[in-house]
């Protein structure tokens, strides 16, 4: 927690000192993509409420409920969590013009009057000179990202409101496909340990009304759905191979980083110890690519496209050596307190665990890693390691240099079972200190993207 906390300190001391920092690192108040704004507004009330009933009742709930109630009750309060803290930035700014700005999708979906005219001609819209050029979300990711909010448009959920609607409730969703894949590959009762961790993530600051929670969910449920399959814990481990499948090949067109999923999904297989699902997989990930591709849109084309947008502009300027480090500062307030302790105890778990023992012949040196004595922290411990090596992946390949705090939640979202390593005495002061994290950064930073 010392480190995490210094790392950060020094993120931000270092980052403020830059000469001229919103136009060097183009953030007002890094590490973090935000700016210095006291504020309240209606969720004001509403966060610390909610934050309160999970911290007194979470714990209790998630060892009692049934195992389907509890994904519905978990989803819920993730949603009242993040409902609560997005309307701390009042209605207007919070929710009804969040994703309506010069940056979003939304300001392209008029654009799109034919979707095989657009598919054709989107790439040759993403560079910076190029005649009506794509804003930097639509350019920054393939089309199916700004083709779903033309379909939200097109059956009558146009608009900012029902934009925040959607990307809210469909990301909220991912806390029921965590607990399914930790259900699936250690056990239902660490499931249930890391319950209120997930439904308390400080990431929901970000995650609220941020069309990345939506990608994050799509990712999430094609990982349970696969957990299922190669788990064998599903009545049709080939229907949900398949799904999975679908929402893989899903993922590659709404956004490209999301690949780095694959890694995840490795850790899945490893976990289950299979690789049966795999052929299933890649056959529902393959209409995908053949649509697209028949479509006009070439995958490949358009990721070197934006590699090259990306350096027409602010990756031209935002130093390298500075973001490789502070990007994981960042990320010390996206997961919070508690996962920052909880991956210390991970990696303790992970390791070999020596004792001396006599023995007639001598001493011999016994080594007995806790997770081969307790065959439920395999599983966890490889899906918290597919998260980090998706992080650590992210931030090497010098394609996320700031702004990380929206586009890792894909990967963050899978360090926060980690917090069931923690003791079950300290659980709710856990779940405070998360809590705290997240009311003080939405309410003394304005955060965007």
């Amino acid at each position: 927690m010392a480190a995490a906390a210094l790392l950060f300190t020094a993120a931000a001391l270092v980052g403020h000192a830059y000469d001229d920092s919103a136009q060097t690192l183009r953030l007002r108040w890094p590490p973090l993509y935000a700016y210095w704004m006291p504020h309240a507004g209606p969720g004001t009330v509403a966060a610390p409420v909610v934050a309160v009933l999970v911290i007194v009742y979470g714990p209790r709930l998630a060892a009692s409920l049934s195992w389907r109630a509890l994904l519905c009750a978990a989803w819920a309060g993730a949603m009242a969590w993040s409902w609560a803290l997005t309307l701390v930035d009042g209605w207007e700014r919070g929710v009804a013009t969040r994703l309506t700005t010069a940056y979003e999708y939304l300001r392209s979906v008029g654009d799109v009057h034919d979707v095989g005219a657009t598919l054709r001609g989107f790439t040759g819209r993403i560079l910076m000179d190029a005649p009506d050029n794509w804003p930097p979300h639509v350019a920054g990711h393939p089309p199916a990202a700004l083709l779903t909010f033309v379909g939200l448009d097109r059956v009558g959920l146009g608009g900012g409101v029902w934009a925040s609607v959607f990307v809210i409730t469909a990301g909220t969703s991912a806390v029921a496909a965590v607990l399914i894949a930790v259900r699936a590959l250690a056990s239902q009762e660490t499931a249930r340990r890391c319950a209120p961790y997930l439904v308390l993530a400080p990431s929901a600051v970000w995650a609220g009304v941020s069309a990345d929670g939506y990608f994050a969910a799509v990712a999430a449920w094609a990982l349970a759905l696969l957990s299922l399959s190669a788990s064998r814990t599903v009545r049709a481990p080939r229907c949900a191979a398949l799904g999975s499948g679908l929402l893989f090949g899903l993922t590659c067109y709404l956004s490209y980083g999301l690949v780095l999923t694959g890694l995840l999904a490795l850790a899945v297989l490893a976990a289950a110890r299979t690789v049966r699902p795999v052929p299933l997989v890649l056959l529902g990930m393959a209409p995908w690519f053949a649509l697209f591709t028949a479509a006009g849109f070439w995958w490949f084309e358009g990721w070197s496209t934006l590699v090259e947008r990306y350096y027409q502009g602010a990756a031209r300027v935002r130093p390298y050596g500075y973001f490789v480090w502070a990007n994981l500062a960042a990320q010390t307030a996206v997961a919070g307190p508690a996962v920052i302790a909880s991956l210390r105890r991970a990696a303790a778990s992970a390791g070999v665990r020596e004792s001396w023992r006599g023995r007639k012949r001598g001493r011999v040196r016994d080594r007995a890693p806790e997770a081969r004595r307790e065959p439920w922290r395999r599983g966890l411990l490889l899906l918290v390691a597919g998260g980090v090596c998706c992080v650590l992946a992210a931030d090497l390949s010098g394609m996320s240099k700031g702004e990380t705090e929206r586009i890792w939640l894909p990967f963050t979202l899978w360090l926060l079972p980690a917090a069931a390593l923690l003791p079950r005495a300290t659980v709710r002061w856990w779940l405070a200190a998360q809590a705290a994290v997240a009311l003080t950064v939405n309410h003394l930073l304005i955060t965007g993207w």
